[in-house]
Protein backbone atom coordinates (compact mmCIF):
# COMPACT_ATOMS: atom_id res chain seq x y z
CA UNK A 1 0.00 0.00 0.00
CA UNK A 2 1.23 3.45 -0.45
CA UNK A 3 2.15 5.72 1.97
CA UNK A 4 -0.98 7.44 2.70
CA UNK A 5 0.50 10.85 2.95
CA UNK A 6 2.95 10.62 0.09
CA UNK A 7 -0.75 9.43 -2.27
CA UNK A 8 -2.39 12.75 -0.53
CA UNK A 9 0.01 15.02 -1.37
CA UNK A 10 -0.13 13.42 -5.09
CA UNK A 11 -3.59 13.73 -4.62
CA UNK A 12 -3.65 17.19 -3.52
CA UNK A 13 -1.53 18.61 -6.14
CA UNK A 14 -3.69 16.80 -9.16
CA UNK A 15 -6.92 18.14 -7.97
CA UNK A 16 -5.82 21.83 -7.26
CA UNK A 17 -3.88 22.17 -10.94
CA UNK A 18 -7.50 20.67 -12.32
CA UNK A 19 -9.54 22.48 -10.00
CA UNK A 20 -7.77 25.81 -11.37
CA UNK A 21 -7.91 25.09 -14.94
CA UNK A 22 -12.09 24.14 -14.93
CA UNK A 23 -12.46 27.88 -13.12
CA UNK A 24 -9.84 29.48 -15.19
CA UNK A 25 -12.03 27.80 -18.55
CA UNK A 26 -15.36 28.57 -16.68
CA UNK A 27 -16.42 25.42 -17.73
CA UNK A 28 -20.37 24.49 -16.52
CA UNK A 29 -20.88 23.18 -13.30
CA UNK A 30 -17.02 23.74 -12.12
CA UNK A 31 -17.65 26.42 -9.21
CA UNK A 32 -20.38 24.31 -8.28
CA UNK A 33 -18.07 21.20 -7.99
CA UNK A 34 -15.45 23.47 -5.85
CA UNK A 35 -18.04 24.08 -3.53
CA UNK A 36 -18.84 20.32 -2.99
CA UNK A 37 -15.22 19.36 -2.95
CA UNK A 38 -14.20 21.97 -0.15
CA UNK A 39 -17.64 21.11 2.11
CA UNK A 40 -15.99 17.81 2.02
CA UNK A 41 -12.65 18.61 2.72
CA UNK A 42 -14.07 20.55 6.14
CA UNK A 43 -16.06 17.20 6.91
CA UNK A 44 -12.99 15.41 6.53
CA UNK A 45 -11.15 17.73 9.05
CA UNK A 46 -13.95 18.05 11.72
CA UNK A 47 -13.31 13.92 11.57
CA UNK A 48 -9.68 14.42 12.18
CA UNK A 49 -9.77 16.82 14.81
CA UNK A 50 -11.81 14.93 16.82
CA UNK A 51 -10.89 11.22 16.47
CA UNK A 52 -9.79 9.53 19.42
CA UNK A 53 -6.49 8.18 20.20
CA UNK A 54 -6.02 4.36 20.96
CA UNK A 55 -6.55 4.11 24.73
CA UNK A 56 -4.21 1.21 24.93
CA UNK A 57 -1.24 3.56 23.62
CA UNK A 58 -2.57 6.63 25.90
CA UNK A 59 -2.14 4.17 29.32
CA UNK A 60 1.61 3.74 27.27
CA UNK A 61 1.83 7.73 26.63
CA UNK A 62 0.23 9.70 29.73
CA UNK A 63 0.43 13.31 29.84
CA UNK A 64 0.47 13.53 33.70
CA UNK A 65 4.01 13.61 35.12
CA UNK A 66 3.37 11.22 37.73
CA UNK A 67 1.95 8.40 35.68
CA UNK A 68 5.01 9.27 33.45
CA UNK A 69 7.40 8.27 35.74
CA UNK A 70 5.37 5.43 37.05
CA UNK A 71 6.07 4.33 33.70
CA UNK A 72 9.63 4.44 33.40
CA UNK A 73 12.17 1.87 33.13
CA UNK A 74 13.89 0.70 36.32
CA UNK A 75 16.94 3.38 36.90
CA UNK A 76 19.12 5.47 39.69
CA UNK A 77 17.51 8.61 39.75
CA UNK A 78 19.97 10.24 42.27
CA UNK A 79 21.62 13.16 41.50
CA UNK A 80 25.07 12.17 39.49
CA UNK A 81 28.26 13.76 41.20
CA UNK A 82 29.71 16.46 39.34
CA UNK A 83 33.45 17.28 38.86
CA UNK A 84 33.44 20.96 39.91
CA UNK A 85 36.64 21.74 38.32
CA UNK A 86 35.77 20.80 35.36
CA UNK A 87 32.24 22.44 35.49
CA UNK A 88 32.57 25.59 34.15
CA UNK A 89 34.46 24.29 31.39
CA UNK A 90 31.59 21.76 30.72
CA UNK A 91 29.32 24.55 30.53
CA UNK A 92 31.29 26.64 28.89
CA UNK A 93 31.48 23.86 26.05
CA UNK A 94 27.43 23.25 26.35
CA UNK A 95 26.39 26.65 25.43
CA UNK A 96 29.39 27.22 23.13
CA UNK A 97 28.56 23.07 21.28
CA UNK A 98 24.88 24.70 21.54
CA UNK A 99 25.50 27.86 19.12
CA UNK A 100 27.92 26.22 16.58
CA UNK A 101 25.53 23.21 15.83
CA UNK A 102 22.65 25.65 15.49
CA UNK A 103 24.35 28.28 13.47
CA UNK A 104 26.35 25.79 10.91
CA UNK A 105 22.66 23.94 10.60
CA UNK A 106 20.88 27.50 10.05
CA UNK A 107 21.49 28.47 6.76
CA UNK A 108 21.12 24.92 5.12
CA UNK A 109 18.00 24.27 7.50
CA UNK A 110 15.53 21.86 5.51
CA UNK A 111 17.94 21.49 2.73
CA UNK A 112 17.61 18.04 0.86
CA UNK A 113 21.30 15.90 1.27
CA UNK A 114 21.95 16.86 -2.70
CA UNK A 115 21.74 20.63 -2.35
CA UNK A 116 24.09 20.45 0.79
CA UNK A 117 25.95 18.74 -1.00
CA UNK A 118 26.17 21.04 -4.06
CA UNK A 119 26.29 23.92 -1.84
CA UNK A 120 29.96 22.29 -0.39
CA UNK A 121 31.50 22.17 -3.85
CA UNK A 122 30.42 25.55 -4.60
CA UNK A 123 32.35 26.97 -1.93
CA UNK A 124 35.08 24.65 -2.15
CA UNK A 125 34.78 23.05 1.70
CA UNK A 126 34.49 19.70 2.95
CA UNK A 127 31.37 17.51 3.11
CA UNK A 128 30.11 17.18 5.97
CA UNK A 129 31.26 20.36 7.08
CA UNK A 130 34.40 21.01 8.81
CA UNK A 131 34.36 24.61 9.18
CA UNK A 132 31.48 27.13 8.80
CA UNK A 133 29.86 27.73 5.45
CA UNK A 134 30.98 30.26 3.24
CA UNK A 135 28.26 31.67 1.22
CA UNK A 136 24.45 31.87 2.49
CA UNK A 137 21.64 30.26 0.21
CA UNK A 138 19.26 32.89 0.41
CA UNK A 139 19.33 36.99 0.16
CA UNK A 140 20.31 39.03 2.56
CA UNK A 141 16.63 40.93 2.36
CA UNK A 142 15.14 37.45 3.92
CA UNK A 143 15.74 37.94 7.62
CA UNK A 144 15.34 35.39 9.99
CA UNK A 145 14.09 35.65 12.80
CA UNK A 146 13.39 39.67 12.18
CA UNK A 147 16.92 40.48 12.38
CA UNK A 148 19.33 37.91 11.23
CA UNK A 149 20.89 38.91 7.85
CA UNK A 150 22.07 35.42 6.25
CA UNK A 151 25.70 36.06 5.48
CA UNK A 152 26.45 36.57 9.20
CA UNK A 153 25.63 33.01 9.81
CA UNK A 154 29.29 32.10 7.61
CA UNK A 155 32.82 32.13 7.83
CA UNK A 156 34.10 35.65 6.98
CA UNK A 157 31.08 37.25 8.29
CA UNK A 158 29.95 35.97 11.55
CA UNK A 159 30.50 38.41 14.61
CA UNK A 160 28.66 36.95 17.49
CA UNK A 161 26.44 34.27 17.43
CA UNK A 162 23.59 35.17 14.97
CA UNK A 163 19.87 34.67 15.89
CA UNK A 164 17.83 31.91 16.03
CA UNK A 165 15.04 30.28 17.79
CA UNK A 166 16.74 27.17 19.06
CA UNK A 167 19.17 29.96 20.69
CA UNK A 168 16.38 31.93 21.77
CA UNK A 169 14.38 28.81 23.73
CA UNK A 170 18.12 28.77 25.75
CA UNK A 171 17.81 32.32 26.65
CA UNK A 172 14.54 32.24 27.57
CA UNK A 173 14.42 29.04 29.73
CA UNK A 174 17.23 31.15 31.97
CA UNK A 175 15.25 33.98 32.21
CA UNK A 176 11.93 31.96 33.42
CA UNK A 177 14.49 30.03 36.41
CA UNK A 178 15.94 33.27 37.16
CA UNK A 179 12.11 35.52 36.92
CA UNK A 180 10.07 32.92 38.39
CA UNK A 181 12.52 30.64 40.60
CA UNK A 182 13.10 26.83 40.41
CA UNK A 183 9.73 26.08 40.87
CA UNK A 184 8.32 27.79 38.08
CA UNK A 185 4.44 26.67 36.79
CA UNK A 186 3.64 25.44 32.85
CA UNK A 187 1.71 28.65 33.52
CA UNK A 188 4.65 31.29 34.56
CA UNK A 189 6.17 29.40 30.83
CA UNK A 190 3.22 30.92 29.15
CA UNK A 191 3.39 34.26 30.87
CA UNK A 192 6.94 34.71 30.09
CA UNK A 193 6.13 34.04 26.68
CA UNK A 194 3.70 36.72 26.52
CA UNK A 195 5.95 38.65 27.87
CA UNK A 196 9.47 38.18 25.95
CA UNK A 197 8.48 36.28 22.43
CA UNK A 198 7.41 38.77 19.21
CA UNK A 199 6.95 35.34 17.39
CA UNK A 200 7.01 31.78 17.06
CA UNK A 201 6.34 28.98 14.65
CA UNK A 202 4.13 25.37 14.26
CA UNK A 203 3.22 24.46 17.55
CA UNK A 204 4.74 27.54 19.65
CA UNK A 205 2.63 29.70 17.10
CA UNK A 206 -0.52 28.23 17.86
CA UNK A 207 0.14 28.43 21.48
CA UNK A 208 1.80 31.57 21.39
CA UNK A 209 -1.82 32.95 19.72
CA UNK A 210 -4.17 31.13 22.16
CA UNK A 211 -2.18 33.16 25.06
CA UNK A 212 -2.75 36.39 23.44
CA UNK A 213 -6.20 35.38 22.82
CA UNK A 214 -6.82 34.85 26.43
CA UNK A 215 -7.04 31.14 26.56
CA UNK A 216 -5.77 29.62 29.79
CA UNK A 217 -2.02 27.52 30.02
CA UNK A 218 -4.19 24.25 30.56
CA UNK A 219 -5.71 25.07 27.02
CA UNK A 220 -3.88 27.19 25.13
CA UNK A 221 -0.92 24.55 23.49
CA UNK A 222 -3.74 21.51 22.94
CA UNK A 223 -6.85 23.56 20.99
CA UNK A 224 -7.23 23.23 17.51
CA UNK A 225 -2.73 22.05 17.35
CA UNK A 226 -1.56 19.34 15.07
CA UNK A 227 1.74 20.03 15.60
CA UNK A 228 1.94 18.30 19.48
CA UNK A 229 4.45 15.72 18.81
CA UNK A 230 6.98 18.25 16.39
CA UNK A 231 10.02 19.47 17.44
CA UNK A 232 9.62 22.21 19.24
CA UNK A 233 9.71 21.27 22.65
CA UNK A 234 12.55 19.32 22.15
CA UNK A 235 14.72 22.41 21.11
CA UNK A 236 13.42 23.66 23.90
CA UNK A 237 15.26 21.31 26.45
CA UNK A 238 18.85 22.68 26.54
CA UNK A 239 18.62 24.81 29.46
CA UNK A 240 16.95 22.73 32.00
CA UNK A 241 19.77 20.67 31.27
CA UNK A 242 22.18 23.53 32.10
CA UNK A 243 20.84 24.60 34.87
CA UNK A 244 20.27 20.45 36.81
CA UNK A 245 23.77 19.94 35.10
CA UNK A 246 24.24 16.10 37.00
CA UNK A 247 20.72 15.57 37.91
CA UNK A 248 18.56 14.11 34.85
CA UNK A 249 15.91 13.89 36.83
CA UNK A 250 15.25 17.09 37.55
CA UNK A 251 16.23 18.46 34.35
CA UNK A 252 13.89 15.95 32.88
CA UNK A 253 10.84 17.82 35.19
CA UNK A 254 11.67 21.35 34.15
CA UNK A 255 11.36 20.34 30.61
CA UNK A 256 8.30 18.72 31.33
CA UNK A 257 6.60 21.94 32.96
CA UNK A 258 7.75 23.57 29.91
CA UNK A 259 6.67 21.35 27.26
CA UNK A 260 3.59 20.77 28.59
CA UNK A 261 2.22 24.31 27.54
CA UNK A 262 2.28 23.23 23.65
CA UNK A 263 3.13 19.73 23.41
CA UNK A 264 1.88 16.02 24.50
CA UNK A 265 2.99 12.61 24.33
CA UNK A 266 6.12 12.06 22.41
CA UNK A 267 6.19 15.94 22.02
CA UNK A 268 7.29 16.15 25.50
CA UNK A 269 8.71 13.08 25.72
CA UNK A 270 11.39 13.97 23.77
CA UNK A 271 11.91 17.46 25.42
CA UNK A 272 12.61 14.95 28.70
CA UNK A 273 14.73 13.13 27.40
CA UNK A 274 17.38 15.18 25.74
CA UNK A 275 17.25 17.41 29.00
CA UNK A 276 17.88 14.46 30.96
CA UNK A 277 20.66 13.77 28.20
CA UNK A 278 22.28 17.57 28.51
CA UNK A 279 22.66 16.92 32.36
CA UNK A 280 23.79 13.70 31.71
CA UNK A 281 26.39 14.71 29.91
CA UNK A 282 28.11 17.17 32.62
CA UNK A 283 29.29 13.66 34.22
CA UNK A 284 30.00 11.20 31.31
CA UNK A 285 32.82 10.53 29.01
CA UNK A 286 31.28 9.64 26.29
CA UNK A 287 28.04 10.91 24.69
CA UNK A 288 26.62 7.48 24.02
CA UNK A 289 26.71 7.17 28.27
CA UNK A 290 24.56 10.51 28.78
CA UNK A 291 21.65 9.52 25.61
CA UNK A 292 21.92 5.99 27.50
CA UNK A 293 21.42 7.23 31.22
CA UNK A 294 18.61 9.91 29.48
CA UNK A 295 16.37 6.42 29.24
CA UNK A 296 15.76 6.10 32.60
CA UNK A 297 13.35 9.20 32.35
CA UNK A 298 11.04 8.79 30.08
CA UNK A 299 7.89 5.82 29.45
CA UNK A 300 9.55 2.63 28.82
CA UNK A 301 7.32 1.98 25.94
CA UNK A 302 6.50 4.79 24.51
CA UNK A 303 7.38 5.83 21.16
CA UNK A 304 10.58 8.16 21.91
CA UNK A 305 11.72 5.18 23.82
CA UNK A 306 11.71 2.83 21.30
CA UNK A 307 13.45 5.62 18.82
CA UNK A 308 16.11 6.23 20.92
CA UNK A 309 16.50 2.36 21.40
CA UNK A 310 16.47 2.17 17.89
CA UNK A 311 18.72 4.72 17.00
CA UNK A 312 21.41 3.00 19.72
CA UNK A 313 21.42 -0.33 18.09
CA UNK A 314 21.47 1.07 14.65
CA UNK A 315 24.11 3.37 15.31
CA UNK A 316 26.47 0.29 16.49
CA UNK A 317 26.45 0.20 12.50
CA UNK A 318 25.71 3.61 10.78
CA UNK A 319 29.30 5.01 9.58
CA UNK A 320 28.19 8.32 8.00
CA UNK A 321 25.28 10.93 7.27
CA UNK A 322 24.07 8.98 4.12
CA UNK A 323 23.39 6.12 6.06
CA UNK A 324 22.23 7.62 8.95
CA UNK A 325 19.46 9.76 6.63
CA UNK A 326 18.47 5.90 4.95
CA UNK A 327 18.21 4.47 8.38
CA UNK A 328 15.74 7.16 9.32
CA UNK A 329 14.14 7.56 5.97
CA UNK A 330 13.36 3.54 5.96
CA UNK A 331 12.23 3.64 9.40
CA UNK A 332 10.42 6.73 9.75
CA UNK A 333 8.55 7.23 6.04
CA UNK A 334 6.55 10.41 5.32
CA UNK A 335 6.54 10.90 8.93
CA UNK A 336 6.93 15.32 9.21
CA UNK A 337 10.79 16.34 8.57
CA UNK A 338 10.12 18.42 11.54
CA UNK A 339 8.91 15.98 14.32
CA UNK A 340 10.27 14.97 17.27
CA UNK A 341 10.88 11.37 16.44
CA UNK A 342 12.73 10.93 13.16
CA UNK A 343 14.95 13.83 14.48
CA UNK A 344 15.80 12.72 17.37
CA UNK A 345 17.21 9.41 15.48
CA UNK A 346 19.50 11.89 13.45
CA UNK A 347 20.64 13.28 16.88
CA UNK A 348 21.51 10.32 18.48
CA UNK A 349 23.25 9.14 14.70
CA UNK A 350 25.67 12.36 14.89
CA UNK A 351 26.74 11.59 18.22
CA UNK A 352 27.62 8.12 17.73
CA UNK A 353 29.62 9.07 15.03
CA UNK A 354 31.52 11.40 16.38
CA UNK A 355 32.02 10.57 19.79
CA UNK A 356 34.52 12.94 21.29
CA UNK A 357 34.79 14.49 17.96
CA UNK A 358 32.81 17.89 17.90
CA UNK A 359 33.55 18.52 14.38
CA UNK A 360 32.68 15.73 13.28
CA UNK A 361 29.23 15.41 15.42
CA UNK A 362 27.95 18.55 14.06
CA UNK A 363 28.91 18.77 10.85
CA UNK A 364 27.26 15.12 10.21
CA UNK A 365 24.47 16.13 11.76
CA UNK A 366 23.87 18.99 9.61
CA UNK A 367 24.90 16.66 7.01
CA UNK A 368 22.04 14.48 7.70
CA UNK A 369 19.59 17.07 6.51
CA UNK A 370 15.79 17.66 7.80
CA UNK A 371 15.31 19.88 10.76
CA UNK A 372 19.39 20.33 11.54
CA UNK A 373 20.05 23.15 13.22
CA UNK A 374 17.81 21.86 15.86
CA UNK A 375 19.47 18.40 15.78
CA UNK A 376 23.25 19.79 14.88
CA UNK A 377 22.34 22.41 18.10
CA UNK A 378 21.34 19.14 20.44
CA UNK A 379 24.05 17.40 19.83
CA UNK A 380 26.73 20.27 19.99
CA UNK A 381 25.18 20.84 23.27
CA UNK A 382 25.64 17.29 23.96
CA UNK A 383 28.86 16.74 22.84
CA UNK A 384 30.31 19.90 24.30
CA UNK A 385 28.93 19.08 27.99
CA UNK A 386 30.98 16.15 27.73
CA UNK A 387 34.54 17.01 26.30
CA UNK A 388 34.48 20.82 27.72
CA UNK A 389 35.18 24.25 26.09
CA UNK A 390 38.94 23.08 25.70
CA UNK A 391 38.51 20.36 23.40
CA UNK A 392 35.60 22.44 20.95
CA UNK A 393 38.06 23.46 17.72
CA UNK A 394 38.92 26.58 17.56
CA UNK A 395 36.69 27.59 13.89
CA UNK A 396 33.58 27.28 15.89
CA UNK A 397 33.62 29.82 18.05
CA UNK A 398 36.69 32.16 16.82
CA UNK A 399 33.87 34.51 15.68
CA UNK A 400 31.58 34.59 18.56
CA UNK A 401 33.13 37.52 20.26
CA UNK A 402 31.58 36.81 23.29
CA UNK A 403 27.93 37.94 21.50
CA UNK A 404 25.08 36.06 21.06
CA UNK A 405 22.20 38.06 19.71
CA UNK A 406 18.24 37.61 20.59
CA UNK A 407 15.07 38.54 19.31
CA UNK A 408 13.39 38.32 22.44
CA UNK A 409 11.71 41.32 23.10
CA UNK A 410 13.68 43.94 25.11
CA UNK A 411 16.88 41.83 24.86
CA UNK A 412 19.23 42.58 21.70
CA UNK A 413 22.14 40.43 23.44
CA UNK A 414 23.60 38.37 26.03
CA UNK A 415 27.59 38.38 26.92
CA UNK A 416 28.26 34.30 26.39
CA UNK A 417 30.74 34.48 29.16
CA UNK A 418 27.17 35.61 31.49
CA UNK A 419 25.19 33.07 30.32
CA UNK A 420 27.53 30.58 31.10
CA UNK A 421 27.85 32.20 35.01
CA UNK A 422 24.68 32.77 35.11
CA UNK A 423 23.55 28.78 34.48
CA UNK A 424 26.40 27.54 36.55
CA UNK A 425 24.61 29.10 39.36
CA UNK A 426 22.06 26.88 39.24
CA UNK A 427 23.77 24.01 38.46
CA UNK A 428 25.90 24.24 41.76
CA UNK A 429 22.92 25.43 43.94
CA UNK A 430 23.42 29.48 43.77
CA UNK A 431 19.98 29.66 42.70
Amino acid sequence: MNDPIATFHRLAEQTELWLRDRLDRQAPGAEKEAAALLAELERRLTVLRTMPDDPARLRREPDDLAAIRTLRPAADHAPRPLDDAQLTSRMAGALNGRFAGCTLGAIVEMNSVADMEAHAAYDRMAFPPEDYWLTAASPSWRLRYLSGVPETYTRNRMHGVPVDDDIAYTQLGLLILEECGRDFTTADVGRMWRKYLPMAYTAEEVTLRHLREGLPPELAGHTDNPYREWIGADIRSDPWGYAAAGNPELAAEWAYRDATLSHRWNGVYGAMYFAAAIAAAFTVDHPRDALEIALGEIPAECAMAETVRWALDQGKGVRHYREARAAVEARFGEMSCVHTLNNAALTIFGLLIGGRDFTRVIGETVAMGMDNDCTAATAGSIAGAVIGIENIPEQWTRNFDDVVYSYLNGVERFSIQELTHRFLCFARGER
